[in-house]
């Protein structure tokens, strides 16, 4: 199948994410204004209007009721999907790196970067009765992150836990039961943390790390279970819904991307066993790097966001599905 292009975004794409059914794929990038698209033909549905600044991240509940997005302009605001208004808009100290809904939906965490002579902390606010008002109430929890600022952040299992990849490299787990005690952390990765996700059944989480390589980690003790090596820096990781594979993007960082022309492979799509820690395939396509990948919730065919703003859904052949390891 060709590839679906969605061009929507003026400039670099920060994150995408697929909603729970897969028939909506959210975009963010530097441009200001996340979008959503039909996930099946490629169709701009909306975009949401209302950050200042370059946006970050973004997240969608699992009734696709609401969406979160952080951004540059030191703000986290909830949006309501369908109508692509704000809810509600929550001032931060610095800007917004990371933010995730529960996957109960009634919660949710940000947080925010270490500037400004501020300290990187995490938040956690319900958001079950989101409305303007929340700006003004303090979250339910606030964690500083003295040692390193938080690059990327998911969700544990029940929604007891909240796993952070840091900027050194560190990965830590916190019990916000416990008022946010650290229970655990890990230094198996030696330079920052791009991104994380988890698989489909939450029992274990893919790093991607600047130090080259992404891991595979259980979710509840940390144990990193599998390496998977590149040249050159991982900007983002993604596990099959259905298949044993991971997919990996990445590329050098952006202020090198003149020097290096497309064909030398470093902007394609690496897919990984992820049993058997070899590379089976490369998929090309972009111009620059890849900043983040996502597998549709079916695993039937994954997109991939990069620096040249663009957004590529790319659907499986059958020779995918049919390919057996040996």
């Amino acid at each position: 199948m060709r590839p679906l292009m969605l061009q929507g975004h003026e400039r670099s794409i920060t994150q995408i994410k697929f909603n729970r059914e897969g028939d909506l794929l959210f975009s963010s990038s530097k441009d200001q204004k996340p979008n959503v698209w039909y996930s099946l033909n490629g169709e701009r549905l909306g975009t949401y209007d209302g950050h200042q600044g370059a946006v970050w991240c973004l997240d969608v509940d699992w009734t696709t009721s609401k969406l979160i997005s952080g951004a540059g302009d030191m703000t986290t605001k909830i949006w309501d999907v369908e109508q692509g208004t704000v809810i509600a808009s929550i001032p931060a100290k610095s800007s917004v790196r990371t933010c995730n809904f529960s996957y109960s939906g009634n919660q949710a965490a940000y947080s925010t970067d270490k500037a400004m002579g501020q300290n990187c902390e995490l938040f956690i606010i319900d958001v079950r009765t989101a409305d303007s008002s929340i700006a003004e109430q303090n979250p339910i929890l606030r964690i500083p992150m003295v040692p390193s600022k938080i690059t990327s952040m998911l969700w544990g299992p029940l929604d007891e836990t909240i796993i952070t990849g840091h900027d050194n490299g560190q990965i830590s787990i916190w019990d916000i039961r416990k008022g946010g005690r650290e229970i655990n952390s890990v230094n198996d990765h030696t330079a920052g943390i791009n991104d994380m996700q988890m698989n489909k059944d939450g029992t274990m989480f893919v790093t991607a790390s600047k130090d080259t390589s992404a891991k595979l980690f259980d979710s509840e003790s940390l144990m990193c279970l599998k390496t998977y090596k590149t040249e050159r820096p991982v900007n983002s990781a993604s596990i099959s819904p259905i298949m044993d594979h991971v997919v990996l993007g990445g590329g050098q960082d952006a202020m090198e991307v003149t020097t290096t022309s497309t064909k030398a492979g470093k902007f394609d799509s690496r897919f990984f066993h992820l049993i058997y820690e070899e590379e089976f395939a490369r998929l090309k396509g972009h111009f620059g790097p890849i900043n983040s990948l996502a597998f549709h919730p079916d695993g039937k065919s994954y997109a991939s966001g990069g620096e040249d703003g663009f957004v590529r859904v790319q659907t499986f052949d059958s020779t995918y599905f049919e390919n057996i390891f040996e």
